[in-house]
């Protein structure tokens, strides 16, 4: 963050934005101005360059198609890694996070070369879909409440020794390996299968982008009301039995 601007990049909302997840943009940019700070937020369209300058990067999920067709242009472009290499935090979902790994099986039933900026290798699973509620603990590192959201994929995502798991599920199928992990990170690119919007329903996450793009251990506190009786409803209906 220079020029006491936030910079928020929205990755290809005409490819990469089902099941509402251009709500985590949304997100991020009310939570950050809340806390008093100048955002600069920029929908980057799949015709158009990513830029390198940005804070924080955020992508959604997307049919096999529209992913194959991100992957290969955010591939050709290349900023993506010149912001990671600068210092960029990135948040990806679903589609997103299986474009973030080595490789991943697009809609042409065809092993596709990611970004490699997540030491994970995303295939096609042979069982049952994964759908319905998730509810997981957050790596302890990363010091967060329980993670809460909606997965819908086919993708079994298996995770490098540089890798770690974003959270442990309770309930659901997260990776779809069998280990009970869900998601990836590394030190600045956070990977999920969760939809809901995710940052919606887990808003401390958000809070993470926030604290790691301005280099701050803590940040103002604001009305989390709305976020928490959102956040308790869909865990409480989560536990409900089936």
């Amino acid at each position: 963050m220079s020029d006491n601007q936030l910079r928020l990049v929205w990755i290809y909302p005409d490819l990469l934005s089902t099941y509402g997840d251009q709500g985590n943009a949304l997100v991020v940019e009310r939570r950050a101005r809340q806390r008093g700070l100048d955002v600069a937020r920029l929908d980057v369209r799949s015709d158009q360059p990513i830029p390198t300058s940005g804070d924080i990067y955020l992508i959604g999920g997307g049919e096999d198609r529209p992913q194959r067709l991100a992957a290969e242009r955010l591939r050709r472009d290349g900023h993506l890694h010149q912001a990671v290499q600068n210092g960029a935090i990135v948040f990806s979902v679903c589609a997103g996070y299986q474009i973030l790994g080595h490789e991943f099986v697009n809609d042409l039933g065809q092993r596709q070369p990611g970004l490699g900026l997540l030491d994970v290798v995303s295939v096609r699973g042979e069982g049952e879909r994964c759908v319905g509620d998730v509810l997981g603990d957050v790596d302890p590192r990363l010091g967060l409440p329980p993670l809460t959201g909606f997965e819908n994929h086919q993708g079994v995502t298996h995770l490098g020794p540089t890798a770690r798991p974003l959270a442990r599920v309770r309930l659901g199928k997260g990776n779809g390996t069998g280990d009970g992990t869900e998601g990836a990170y590394n030190d600045t690119v956070f990977g999920t299968y969760m939809h809901g919007p995710v940052l919606a329903r887990n808003p401390q996450i958000a809070d993470l982008l926030l604290k790691l793009a301005l280099d701050v251990n803590a940040l103002p506190p604001i009305d989390d009301r709305w976020y928490e009786a959102l956040r308790n409803e869909r865990i409480a209906a989560a536990q409900q039995p089936a």
